[in-house]
């Protein structure tokens, strides 16, 4: 992985103040009014409701600037710079493969917040949002880890990394004093634990319960700090890619990390000892663990994929076919299949049983894959690129139909609810940051009601 933390990102409010209605524009001799920026710019959220109605689902004013929706669209296509590490492999996935049919419609637009503000520390890492129910998302927005109730639309903050964080907590191999002002590269949320990771090799656990007391907004019942915190490498490029927790085999609850430093490193969270430590000959940038525990897929700064045995750490099997290098994998809940994000611009899916070739090619629209989930019941599998698109694929279509969510704007992360109810985009800009809700679409609407 690029140890650079950005770039060149396109943003809704430069382009919105180029492309402003002339007339208006000229009202103030070339100088926008507080009021029309205020305008322009205003805060609001959009509802179903709403958007039925017309309404932009991000609120832009498409009806105040001299270029349509569709325009921009096109420019954003043509202008858009996927960054590589291997030059032209999104060109040469281009001239070789065309893209599924788009007319799947599983998930349908329910609410988009302008209060929650996602923020992405590297451009490279995207998973910065997590869904822990189809109410309840955590992600990073600057600093801060922070807590959004759909129900009560009711934003909170979990933990704040702008100052000194320590464990208050004592167990062999925390470090007892800290850490200052921790630039948050990844993270993972399940449940009740959540665990950053840091730009300098930093993981930091924290744990909390639910109090329920309705009518009120539910509240954390906190266990005061965090939990454990540890440095896993003081290496010079130690940055944290990816984290996933996970059930063990044992039972109880197991995390591993993707570091920068060709590692990965697995820790229990009872003792938080570190399990098991494995070195790859290349960055790591993100691990899966499969259904059964049993499996890892790893990749990174490799054109390959590895499958390894988690118990003894050898890798089993090479996947061959991507032409960059990779940021995303993901299990689905069958334990057969697996994918691989790229940034050749496209996901790959695979099936253990015959990894001589993948199963399906996925191309993207603008950019690398950077995210992917697979839903709980396996029926969709959810691939993000770096901005403006998500795609929802049919596994049951054999990936060959797909649902396109289009808007603008850098995706720090997506994820799904556990009951697959709920579908969360964190989009980061400057003006137009916000998280977009999207809701399971059932066969009979009367159901609605009661989600």
């Amino acid at each position: 992985m690029s140890r650079l933390q950005l770039e060149d990102f396109y943003y809704m409010a430069e382009d919105i103040i180029d492309d402003m209605d002339e007339d208006d524009y000229g009202r103030a001799g070339g100088d926008m009014d507080a009021h029309e920026y205020d305008m322009l710019t205003k805060v609001t959220d959009t509802s179903s409701g709403q958007a039925r109605k017309g309404k932009d689902i991000q609120g832009i004013p498409w009806e105040r600037l001299n270029i349509t929706r569709e325009d921009y669209r096109l420019t954003r296509l043509e202008q858009y710079k996927n960054y590589e590490n291997i030059p032209a492999s999104g060109d040469a996935v281009d001239k070789e493969y065309k893209q599924m049919e788009k007319g799947g419609n599983y998930y349908e637009f329910f609410h988009n917040t302008r209060l929650v503000k996602p923020t992405i520390l590297h451009f490279q890492l995207r998973n910065l949002v997590w869904a822990t129910s189809k109410h309840d998302v955590y992600l990073m927005s600057n600093y801060s880890v922070m807590h959004w109730s759909s129900l009560s639309c009711h934003l909170s903050e979990i933990l704040n990394f702008s100052g000194h964080v320590a464990p208050t907590e004592k167990h062999p191999g925390s470090l007892l004093e800290g850490f200052t002002q921790t630039q948050i590269s990844t993270l993972a949320v399940k449940d009740n634990f959540m665990v950053a990771g840091g730009f300098q090799g930093e993981l930091t656990f924290k744990i909390w319960v639910w109090r329920y007391d309705p009518p009120k907004d539910p509240q954390h019942l906190d266990r005061k700090g965090v939990a454990f915190c540890t440095r896993t490498t003081y290496d010079d490029n130690a940055i944290t890619n990816a984290i996933e927790i996970y059930d063990s085999l044992r039972g109880g609850i197991n995390f591993m990390a993707a570091n920068n430093d060709c590692s990965m490193r697995e820790y229990d969270t009872e003792r938080f000892q570190l399990l098991n430590h494995l070195r790859f000959p290349w960055p790591v940038n993100h691990t899966s663990v499969s259904p059964d525990r049993r499996l890892i897929t790893v990749v990174g700064d490799s054109l390959d994929g590895l499958l390894v045995d988690l118990q003894n750490g050898k890798t089993v099997a090479t996947v061959v076919g991507h032409l960059d290098y990779s940021f995303a994998s993901a299990w689905h809940p069958d334990g057969r299949i697996f994918a691989t994000g790229n940034q050749d611009k496209t996901c790959r899916v695979w099936d253990v049983r015959n990894l001589s070739r993948a199963v399906a090619t996925l191309k993207g629209n603008l950019g690398a894959i950077r995210s992917i989930r697979f839903s709980s019941d396996g029926q969709f599998m959810v691939a993000a690129e770096p901005a403006d698109f998500v795609h929802v694929y049919s596994t049951r279509a054999d990936y060959e139909k797909r649902q396109e969510i289009d808007f603008f704007g850098e995706i720090s992360g997506v994820s799904l609810s556990p009951d697959d109810e709920s579908l969360y985009i964190g989009i980061w800009d400057r003006t137009y940051a916000s998280l977009l809700q999207y809701n399971k679409r059932h066969t009979y609407a009367y159901l609605d009601s009661y989600l």
